[in-house]
């Protein structure tokens, strides 16, 4: 979910560098800024802080797994004598 929040204090600053002669536009403009920066963050299929976490904790509990596998497949491999030709 978009922070509504940040794109109006975007669309805020991007009005406060127009020049002072377009002052009777600002508020058309920042409603513009604001409509075009939704729709683009909007575009780029974000995810949110908190579904990152989860992903990040899934991925480190699957790398100990991970981890944990390749350490008894190489202590098996140590106790397992090599064939005979």
């Amino acid at each position: 979910m978009i922070n509504l929040h940040l794109v109006d204090d975007l669309a805020r600053r991007l009005g406060a560098l127009l020049p002072p002669g377009l002052a009777d536009a600002r508020a058309d403009l920042e409603q513009n800024f604001r409509a075009a920066l939704q729709a683009g963050l909007q575009r780029l299929d974000l995810v949110t802080r908190e579904e990152f976490e989860v992903q990040r904790a899934v991925l480190l509990r699957t790398r100990e797994k991970l981890d944990a596998l390749e350490r008894a497949l190489a202590a098996q491999a140590a106790d397992t004598p090599p064939p005979a030709h």
